[in-house]
């Protein structure tokens, strides 16, 4: 039960406490939970596998709420046009989503990434008071990274 891979959990749920991040500190304790009463079996593999597009459709369903609630109407649309901001958010957003789509293949292709991308994230929520919604972009980021390396180096 006391493998390296609790210890490095346990390690990651203290890190969350010091830095009093209740994310962290829920996401360790499921994957513990996961550990301890699921083992390796076919529901690690089934989170592992699709976790990531579970968050990223309660993150979508998040950011919906606003619009179902009516706090942003059309109006709120055609006005964020008006603005450098506006366009700024707009450029932002598709440049994100094309980086985590790239990112998420990345991962795939070259789970050794993963490694440093996760605890390079919970670096930066314990050290930095981050949000851990980085490993998807960060492959991104690392993707392109590399493609540019890849371009200088040939």
């Amino acid at each position: 039960m006391f493998t390296e891979s609790m210890l490095f959990l346990l390690l990651f749920l203290l890190l969350g406490i010091i830095a009093k991040n209740n994310s962290l500190i829920i996401g360790v304790a499921v994957v513990i939970l996961l550990k301890l009463f699921a083992g390796n079996t076919k529901l690690m593999e089934i989170v592992q596998a699709k976790g990531i597009n579970w968050g990223v459709t309660i993150i979508t369903i998040a950011i919906l709420i606003p619009i179902a609630t009516g706090q942003i109407g059309f109006k709120d649309l055609i006005e964020s046009f008006k603005s450098p901001a506006g366009w700024i958010g707009l450029s932002a957003g598709i440049l994100v989503s094309i980086l985590s789509r790239k990112g998420v293949s990345y991962m795939a292709a070259d789970p050794q990434i993963t490694v440093s991308l996760v605890f390079g994230t919970i670096l930066a929520v314990v050290l930095f008071r981050g949000i851990a919604a980085g490993p998807v972009i960060a492959a991104g980021i690392a993707y392109m990274a590399m493609q540019l390396v890849t371009f200088f180096t040939k």
